[in-house]
């Protein structure tokens, strides 16, 4: 059964549309009006609020917290500060990625673990011997992404606080009308952003101090059909497009090493060990992985030919394409497109794609699959580095 996140008592008014997507068992907006334009364009001009309360959300407690974290994910908790957020990958024996999200440090015994799927019993696993504590606060914890030019100003209104000194991927406490919130300085829209972390019987008065304070600058509900432009112009994967968790792969095929998947620089060889570590060693004394994650930016001029050669103008609706595209090198098919969308800030068709490693070089040219009218037709694709946008103010 579908049910409402703890903000649904707003975004179901504003949801004009009656547009929903199912996000593991909450009601998730696709889109509030009529066109996402106007939702991509507010997080890209002013400040979008984006419920993403269904991500699932584990505490880890104790004094041995650390040491259960640092046995699963890949990136080295020793180095994390307190009031600091690593993004991670986290692997199975095998080297093969289970998932990818978040962990903050909350005090020195305690971090907030964020995950697109449910963790909690490879958690636990992985917890034997260890004096920690694992509580599951997907459902006590709701939080929203607040994110664009003016998030910052916004913030700063409704806090009464100054947050430029907050840096990227750190968080720290705060309170908005006698509200505690945890913010972190983080986001999925490669755009400045924080996302905020509140005690779901609060959400709603959340929002609402939100708005009341985020009138003057624009501020808008954003679905996720415009998030999903917003993170593929920012470089970043998703589970079920870019990638499927090993748990839900049927064939080798589906599993993906983190270094297929760009993630390969939160990968800590120096670690004494985590899951997967020797596998991913032997991976790369074997010359890495067969694929790589890359940008293609698309032929225009091919584009407008394919529906040209149909008779029909060049219609591109703003949106993600995520049903795999084949890629080829001449009659060589050499990999896939995973996510494509047109890009209104850079104003290209682009994609994510997972290809033959010997085809991912910056330059490098390839064909895409586009489909028309039934017919494929062949665009052609330069290959370029990640991300595609790279805005200063995200880090800023």
């Amino acid at each position: 059964m579908t049910r409402g996140t703890a903000f649904h008592e707003r975004t179901s008014r504003l949801n004009e549309r009656l547009s929903w997507e199912d996000w593991w068992g909450y009601a998730a907006a696709s889109a509030f009006g009529d066109a996402i334009d106007i939702e991509y364009n507010a997080v890209r001009e002013a400040a979008g609020a984006i419920d993403v309360s269904p991500l699932f959300k584990y505490v880890i407690s104790g004094p041995d917290a650390g040491r259960l974290i640092d046995r699963v994910i890949t990136r080295n908790v020793a180095e994390m500060q307190v009031g600091q957020v690593f993004y991670t990958p986290w692997c199975d024996e095998r080297g093969k990625l289970i998932d990818d999200g978040t962990v903050a440090r909350l005090d020195e015994d305690s971090y907030r673990w964020t995950a697109a799927e449910p963790n909690y019993r490879w958690i636990k696993l992985n917890a034997g011997g260890l004096d920690v504590r694992i509580e599951d606060v997907s459902a006590e914890v709701a939080a929203l992404a607040l994110q664009g030019p003016t998030s910052r100003a916004i913030l700063e209104a409704v806090t009464g606080e100054e947050w430029s000194g907050l840096k990227y991927f750190r968080r720290r406490s705060a309170t908005i009308d006698g509200i505690a919130v945890d913010v972190s300085r983080t986001g999925y829209t490669g755009d400045l952003g924080y996302e905020l972390w509140v005690q779901s019987g609060r959400a709603v008065d959340l929002w609402d101090a939100l708005f009341r304070a985020g009138e003057g600058y624009g501020l808008r509900a954003v679905g996720m059909s415009a998030l999903d432009v917003l993170r593929v112009e920012a470089g970043l994967i998703l589970l079920d497009a870019e990638f499927t968790g090993v748990r839900n792969a049927f064939s080798a095929e589906q599993e993906y090493s983190p270094f297929e998947l760009g993630l390969g620089r939160l990968v800590d060889f120096t670690k004494e060990r985590f899951v997967g570590k020797g596998a991913l060693l032997s991976e790369q004394k074997a010359g890495g992985p067969p694929r790589r994650l890359v940008g293609l930016e698309h032929d225009w001029r091919d584009v407008e030919g394919a529906f040209a050669r149909h008779g029909l103008p060049t219609v591109l609706v703003l949106g993600t394409l995520r049903e795999a595209a084949p890629v080829h090198a001449g009659v060589d098919r050499v990999g896939k497109a995973t996510s494509t969308t047109w890009s209104p800030t850079l104003k290209k068709v682009i994609s994510l794609a997972l290809v033959d490693r010997t085809r991912s070089t910056p330059g490098m040219r390839l064909d895409v699959e586009w489909t028309v009218e039934g017919a494929r037709e062949r665009v052609g694709a330069t290959v370029v580095e990640l991300p595609f946008l790279d805005l200063p103010r995200k880090r800023d």
